[in-house]
């Protein structure tokens, strides 16, 4: 029996073989002469192959070529055999039509369009592919007609807003455009997050005069006065002030729709959340304070107070943007809400942020100092957390000068959690102060292991110290002028920037040729940029980028005057022009990913 079975599958494989060769042969001798431009070789086999396979790749072909050819009436012939195959693809049946017009018989062409719209089936998805089919190959005027009576016959049984208002759009009829989107927001509120995916695609956010944006929201406006109590509509208004990043007319619409709706504060919670990501502390700020207004009352309140507090330190620590005035309010709020939190780990996160802006920016380091060890006696919270607090005791410490004392602590974090992350940057710090001192070999044997840090900032950051060590180390005039460096830097730590400055600059007045110029030149610019000192950064900077174009803190001193144009001066072309060149001289540099992403955001 088995032997019969094995005598019937050999006949099967004689016997199909060769016609399975055939069709192979013929496919690939047409994809081969229409490869090689040789319509008039491949029509034999291109029919062939389309007698078998009536796929559009093969009729594609196939037409391509008739049409090369100047076969007219063959080409005619074929789309109109391929709609009797696929009497349901619209596709072909307009491609007929667009290639009557192609041949000149423009009457046969327009009866062809004629029939396709006045017999499209009354079912969304036939009116769908037919307005695709003509949008496709810019037949806009009669896509929408298409619509239209789709539109009648469907009697509001369908929205066919999303199709409208990309016809529109196309025809440059910008005001129908937005209404038919806005038109989807009455047949079904719900889907304002489709609005949010396919609005960018056609509303330009961008550019400070925009008219596509002004309609949109002149248009939004008067839809909210009339439909006070539907919130898709203000919700709408909001994202796309956001698009604009007018956070400040934002915030207004999140308090109104607030009011109008649940008054529990979450609409100007989320839109706090928003400005504060996007570095609009102000607005954050003022989103936050109206939902802790609010009183308890609102299951917002206790995060918006910590995310109030959060924000001015953030306002102050990024961007120096504060008055003395101010920062006595900020330390009060702050002590103001360290009595009503429970002395645990819950209140680790405020005391850090309060303790740094009193030594910091302040000069209040005792109290700082005082808040802290207090904090590490408080009961029920992680070693992690205990771990933070000592590290910035320490820094404290450094800041007044005390660095042994602070280098106890570090030893402690690094001792208790040395496979943690915040280990390695308590042995970080530590190296730093075997640095200060000028203990130049230990700190490096001690940076030499952060190099392979799991934490890229601190294996960064080691190595940089690293070869900043090995580099000015050898001879006696190095020696000196890096120990001179190294108490330059704990000033710099300590903010004696005045002190500081002074001692960098008689480094290069002893050792005028020497290799510590551009890191002096990066070290001035890094404390302009924490004194807010913008132009005097730039200053810095640029000659890093222009006159050390080789040197290893070239790429650095670009992302960073790209950062400053960015963020601080608002001036995104020449921002953008910085990060250009770390991706067009630095391909290898560690920033040029950061500066690629940065780049396309702005453009």
């Amino acid at each position: 029996m088995r032997k019969k079975i094995n005598i019937l599958l050999i006949l099967v494989v004689l016997t199909t073989t060769p016609f399975a060769i055939a069709q192979n042969t013929d496919e690939q001798l047409a994809n081969y002469y229409v490869n090689e431009g040789d319509c008039e070789k491949a029509i034999p086999y291109l029919e062939k192959v389309y007698d078998r396979d009536p796929s559009k790749f093969i009729f594609s072909r196939y037409l391509n070529c008739l049409k090369d050819l100047g076969e007219d009436k063959s080409a005619i012939d074929l789309i109109q055999n391929q709609i009797k195959i696929y009497p349901d693809n619209y596709d072909y049946k307009v491609m007929l039509g667009e290639e009557y017009s192609r041949q000149g018989d423009s009457r046969r062409a327009e009866k062809t369009f004629e029939n396709i719209i006045e017999n499209v089936e009354p079912n969304p998805r036939d009116i769908i592919n037919t307005q695709k089919a003509f949008s496709e190959r810019g037949m806009n005027e009669k896509a929408l007609l298409v619509l239209q009576n789709g539109r009648r016959e469907l009697k509001g049984k369908y929205p066919l807003n999303v199709q409208f208002a990309r016809v529109y759009g196309e025809l440059g009829n910008t005001e129908k455009m937005i209404e038919e989107y806005l038109g989807l927001l009455d047949y079904n509120p719900n889907m304002i997050s489709t609005l949010k995916r396919l609005m960018p695609r056609m509303i330009d956010f961008d550019s400070p005069d925009s008219e596509s944006f002004e309609m949109l929201k002149n248009n939004l406006i008067k839809t909210i006065q009339q439909n006070p109590n539907e919130s898709s509509y203000a919700e709408l208004l909001i994202w796309s002030l956001i698009q604009r990043k007018n956070f400040p007319a934002a915030l207004i619409q999140s308090k109104a729709l607030d009011k109008r709706t649940s008054n529990d504060g979450r609409h100007v919670y989320e839109m706090g959340k928003i400005a504060s990501q996007n570095k609009d502390y102000r607005t954050a700020r003022k989103a936050f304070k109206y939902v802790v207004e609010l009183g308890e009352r609102s299951p917002y309140y206790f995060v918006a107070e910590q995310l109030l507090l959060n924000t001015r330190y953030l306002e102050i620590t990024n961007n120096n943007d504060y008055t003395d005035e101010e920062l006595k309010e900020t330390i009060s709020e702050y002590k103001n809400t360290l009595e009503r939190l429970p002395k645990n780990g819950k209140a680790i996160p405020v005391i850090k942020e309060l303790a740094f802006i009193q030594a910091f920016y302040a000069d209040q380091k005792d109290e700082a100092k005082q808040i802290l060890n207090e904090a590490l006696n408080f009961p029920r919270y992680s070693d992690v957390g205990r771990a933070e607090v000592k590290i910035l005791l320490a820094d404290i410490l450094v800041l007044e000068g005390d660095i042994w004392e602070a280098s106890l602590l570090y030893m402690q974090v690094e001792e208790n959690l040395k496979y943690e992350s915040i280990g390695e940057e308590a042995k970080f710090k530590n190296a730093r102060i075997f640095y200060y001192d000028g203990n130049f070999k230990y700190a490096q044997s001690q940076l030499d292991v952060l190099k392979e840090s799991t934490s890229k900032l601190i294996a960064n950051d080691a190595m940089n110290l690293s070869i900043l060590i090995t580099d000015n180390l050898g001879l006696d005039s190095n020696y000196t002028a890096m120990q001179q460096f190294a108490q330059a830097d704990l000033l710099l730590e300590q903010h004696k920037y005045d002190s500081a400055f002074q001692l960098y600059d008689t480094i290069i007045d002893i050792f005028p040729d020497h290799n510590l110029k551009d890191d002096i030149l990066m070290r001035k610019a890094d404390a302009y940029i924490f004194l807010a000192e913008w132009e005097n950064a730039i200053e810095k900077l640029e000659i890093i980028a222009d006159k050390h174009a080789d040197d290893i803190l070239a790429d650095d001193a670009l992302f960073k005057l790209g950062k400053i144009y960015e963020d601080q001066l608002f001036d995104l072309e020449k921002a953008k022009s910085y990060y250009f060149r770390i991706m067009k001289d630095y391909p290898g540099s560690l920033f040029s990913t950061k500066a690629r992403a940065r780049y396309r955001s702005l453009s």
